[in-house]
């Protein structure tokens, strides 16, 4: 029902996107798919290459007079920098050469794809590998947000640690408030040593790696299924953000602090708010057996320092297996804010797949009447006292 797909170099001409299920008559704000791209590409910490690439969408299918057809959706987004002669020299898809790349990066995919391809120049693993990818997918996230918020669903994310600096406790922040801040930290104390540690780390020739949360609000109950194990809600949205380049772990409400405490203080218990169905607590983090419960989701994620430094790490020369220095690029100190806009980004489309899968319609108005009509079938599926369903 619903699928995507990316395509292009780190330094290429273009990176290529194409979304398949969308449905039709979804009415399209360029503006703000161009204004999330922008959010992707800043972030205290980022590399000069942002100061290069502007990244704006381009439709090449799937879309006429703002509206989606129904039909696959086709985009692009350029590569400025494959304008330069120099990397142009390199990266022309039938032209491009030079020097190959021989001494891999420690943390990054360059060993492990240049025997998995048989690459002899690791310029040819770490051109897709780079995480210059995830803007397409950040792009194709931003148009899932629009349908996704027609149906009351909206997705935002705020980072509460870099390196070993952390913020005060969390539950709910401001959108904008977050926005304004380098970092994307809510808590402006954090946020102010969070820079320091970044600026630490730039002067040592490090990197610096951190968490931060997503948060899903509106999501109505019963999305995903505890039928088989890939239809699990939780699963879905841990397996896509585990995707990115640089995540290593996930969490879901508590996450691995569940381990620590009693059943008591570990569950969400039920209550009532005059006829309706109340949660005291969202330690679940909004999703139960496999489904979204009602309550916000709410996932926090954790993130490695990226693996290329300026002081470089050992390594060796593949090609004359000699000790050397690993190769060095032009990168980032910090992407962790950033990483969070990516992090929102997977999450849309992993929702894309069980939101449809429930409400789906070939029209937007389509399925929105499936939704209303689920909603009303829940809200009369039992009486106040009785317990029984509503013939």
């Amino acid at each position: 029902m619903f699928a995507y797909l990316t395509a292009g170099e780190s330094h290429g001409p273009a990176l290529v996107g194409i979304l398949d299920g969308i449905p039709a008559h979804l009415r399209l704000d360029v503006a703000a798919i161009d204004e999330t791209l922008a959010r992707r590409q800043g972030g205290y910490g980022r590399s000069a290459r942002m100061k290069i690439e502007r990244d704006q969408v381009e439709f090449l299918a799937g879309v006429r007079g703002g509206e989606t057809l129904g039909s696959p959706i086709a985009v692009v987004v350029r590569n400025r920098d494959y304008l330069t002669p120099k990397v142009r020299a390199l990266m022309d898809p039938l032209i491009g050469g030079g020097d190959p790349l021989t001494n891999p990066r420690p943390g990054h995919a360059d060993y492990a794809g240049a025997l998995k391809y048989r690459q002899r120049d690791l310029r040819n693993v770490l051109e897709r590998a780079s995480a210059r990818e995830t803007a397409m997918r950040v792009c194709l996230g931003a148009i899932c947000a629009q349908l996704l918020g027609v149906l009351g669903i909206v997705t935002r994310s705020c980072v509460v640690r870099i390196g070993d600096v952390e913020a005060g406790e969390i539950d709910d922040w401001n959108a904008d408030e977050v926005e304004e801040s380098d970092v994307r930290c809510p808590d402006a104390d954090a946020a102010l040593r969070m820079i320091e540690a970044i600026d630490e780390a730039k002067r040592a020739g490090d990197t610096l790696g951190g968490q931060f949360l997503v948060r899903i609000d509106g999501m109505p109950v019963g999305v995903g299924s505890n039928r088989q194990p890939d239809q699990r809600l939780d699963g879905i949205l841990a397996g896509a953000l585990m995707g990115m380049q640089t995540v290593r772990a996930v969490e879901i409400g508590l996450g691995a602090d569940v381990a620590a405490i009693p059943g008591s203080r570990a569950h969400d218990a039920f209550g009532l708010d005059g006829d309706s169905v109340v949660r005291r607590t969202n330690r679940a983090g909004g999703i139960e057996g496999g489904m979204s419960n009602g309550e916000p989701i709410v996932v926090r994620v954790s993130v490695k320092p990226i693996p290329t430094l300026m002081k470089a790490l050992p390594s060796v020369n593949l090609h004359e297996k000699t000790d050397a220095p690993a190769t060095i690029v032009r990168s980032d100190v910090c992407v962790v804010p950033a990483a969070a806009i990516v992090a929102e980004a997977m999450v849309r489309l992993a929702l894309m797949g069980p939101v449809l899968e429930k409400y789906g319609g070939d029209s937007v108005e389509e399925t929105l009447d499936n939704l209303a009509r689920s909603t009303q079938a829940a809200a009369n599926l039992f009486t106040r006292n009785l317990g029984t369903r509503v013939q």
